[in-house]
């Protein structure tokens, strides 16, 4: 038997493979200092309650102390949240990750006065001090955001009890992660070399990838045969989360969690809607998608172990980590010379945690605030899916230094709606270049398919979570319990749906709502759907070598919050009101199946 090959502790990876946190804070005095400087203008903030319904004037004042509060408290919410992130076994980053969301908590408390006390002034007299003050004017549409939530805002006592609260809400998720990332085993299993590895999510997503079905089967049952062990446990976890959506809805006078969800980023639920009527509209084409599968690697049936290995093999399409970074400095070339010398400055400049190792968190993100760099988490594994997550990362990071280097704090953040467009332009700039610069039938039958297989997971996978998430939120409104039982019945259901007739049954897949992290973050999944449909029509721009539609583009990476999502996405030149923008993605899919159903049959 081969030695197991285990995961790299977090010391025996080289400096020039992990992200540098100094850069935020040199040292725990550092970090402490701050920390201590948060409770001290948090106290600070609270005293001047009253202030702002007394004398409206004030406004300027309570409003910049406010926003320098939350700066600071940005900054050591992002560096402890990356600290245990990349080992979450530490108990050291436990201990801070947990001290700042406490922090977070009582900072919330504090400062809860302020919202219904701005809504207290008559819209009048609001209008009236804004115009009084041309440094106002700066901080417009920031106010006006706040005052859009009038109905919605509770008393100052409700409001700081709520706040007051928001630790033991977060703590379904919190939960969650640290079962998922630190403690559950899943034991070790043999690749196609075999070799022996420690199974994680990490090492699952590759080997599903695997030409070798028997490999592809073992690590697919193994996986989810630790996830129904725990079951019960993760369905009670994911349905008190789903109640704490519905309670606070409820409370704020929304119709439903997801109006809630949808109306804090001034998203129309149409928008919603439109994306799960097209998407069932077109689930013919992954029915066809699937029976294209089916025939090519001669099956008698799919399943969903098949639905991630590549139709054509793997022809010389191995990424070392420094290779996949001379590829996408090529790649991005097409959105000229000044984006593609950052990416290089954060490829050189140690923004990237590269390397898998021992209890860091699963996946792949962008992470950071104001005041930081753009971090990138990865868990690094050489192929062809993981050039595309460090493309796609570098769009969210890209997008996030862009707007922070043109917009003042109070805009420099940009809404979650707008987040995955950015990141899956890039994807399908990568796609194109590939295209482009490989000429061997074979290579560009792999590319066209990854293409498929990330429209797949983007569009239509996501949207099959989308409608999982709202049937879990209205389930629970209605009072029907959601036991893992019920859970898993109605997940079964929606993915027969989707994939069709040619699928298999399989019972481990019925368990998958138990691993997903992000049916936490609360109407988070549609907006990978939208996104990437959204990136179709921005990409096929770019490419067009249109300078004034790169130059569109360039402008929505810089504005940030700066106007509504959907207004930036217009000037952009997408309108995300109608259905249009989806059927278009849905052609581009049709049309690369069509394209790759030819390559296959010669």
């Amino acid at each position: 038997m081969a030695d197991v090959k285990k995961l790299p502790q977090r010391e025996e990876i080289a400096p020039a493979l992990k992200w540098d946190l100094s850069r935020i804070y040199a040292n725990q005095a550092d970090f402490d200092a701050d920390f201590s400087l948060v409770e001290g203008l948090a106290t600070d903030f609270n005293q001047q309650a009253g202030q702002l319904k007394a004398q409206p004037a004030k406004l300027l004042s309570i409003l910049e102390a406010y926003l320098s509060l939350y700066r600071k408290l940005e900054k050591l919410y992002v560096y402890a949240s990356m600290k245990n992130d990349q080992d979450t076994r530490q108990a050291e980053f436990q201990a801070l990750s947990a001290k700042v969301q406490k922090l977070y908590a009582q900072v919330a408390e504090k400062t809860a006065w302020f919202q219904p006390e701005l809504l207290a002034v008559p819209e009048k007299d609001l209008a009236t001090v804004i115009a009084s003050d041309v440094k106002l004017k700066d901080y417009q549409r920031f106010l006006d955001q706040l005052t859009a939530q009038r109905a919605h805002v509770l008393s100052q006592d409700q409001e700081a009890l709520l706040a007051g609260a928001s630790d033991i809400f977060g703590a379904a998720e919190n939960i969650f992660g640290t079962l998922n990332n630190a403690d559950l085993n899943f034991g070790t299993i043999e690749d196609d070399q075999g070799n022996e590895l420690e199974l994680s999510n990490g090492v699952y997503g590759r080997l599903l990838e695997s030409s070798n079905r028997q490999v592809r089967e073992k690590v697919f049952k193994q996986l989810y045969q630790v996830y129904g062990q725990f079951q019960h446990t993760l369905a009670q976890t994911l349905s008190t989360h789903v109640r704490t959506h519905n309670f606070s809805a409820q409370v704020r006078k929304y119709d439903s969690a997801r109006q809630a969800a949808l109306a804090n980023n001034e998203i129309p639920e149409a928008v919603y809607d439109t994306l799960l009527d097209r998407t069932q509209a077109h689930l013919p084409l992954l029915h066809r998608y699937v029976a294209l599968r089916k025939r090519v690697l001669g099956l008698k049936q799919v399943h969903m172990y098949d639905i991630y290995t590549p139709l054509t093999g793997e022809p010389s399409m191995k990424f070392s980590y420094e290779d996949a970074k001379q590829t996408a400095l090529e790649a991005l070339k097409v959105l000229g010379q000044d984006y593609v010398d950052q990416v290089a400055k954060a490829f050189d400049s140690r923004w990237i945690d590269v390397v898998e190792n021992q209890g860091k968190r699963s996946g792949a993100y962008s992470s950071g605030v104001y005041d930081t760099d753009p971090y990138i988490l990865l868990n690094w594994q050489d192929n062809l899916d993981n050039l595309f997550t460090l493309v796609h990362e570098m769009g969210h990071s890209m997008h996030s230094y862009l707007t922070r280097k043109n917009q003042p704090y109070q805009y420099g953040d940009y809404p979650i709606f707008l987040a995955e467009i950015a990141s899956t332009t890039n994807e399908n700039l990568l796609t194109q270049y590939l295209l482009e610069n490989n000429s061997d039938p074979e290579i560009q039958a792999y590319v066209i398919n990854h293409y498929l297989d990330g429209f797949k997971g983007t569009v239509f996978r996501q949207t099959q979570f989308a409608q999982f998430e709202k049937w879990l939120h209205e389930q629970d409104a209605q009072g029907n319990p959601l036991t893992a039982q019920a859970m898993s019945d109605y997940y079964g259901q929606v993915n027969r749906e989707y994939y069709g007739p040619e699928i298999a049954d399989d019972p481990e897949i019925h368990l998958e709502w138990a691993r997903i992290p992000h049916f936490y973050y609360n109407y988070y999944v549609y907006q990978y759907a939208t996104g990437f449909a959204a990136a179709t029509t921005l990409s096929e721009g770019i490419l067009s070598g249109d300078p004034a539609k790169t130059e569109a583009y360039l402008t929505y990476l810089k504005s940030g919050s700066s106007q509504t999502p959907l207004a930036t996405m217009q000037a952009a030149g997408v309108d995300m009101t109608q259905a249009a923008y989806l059927d278009k993605a849905f052609a581009v899919f049709a049309q690369r199946l069509d394209q790759l159903e030819k390559l296959l049959s010669k």
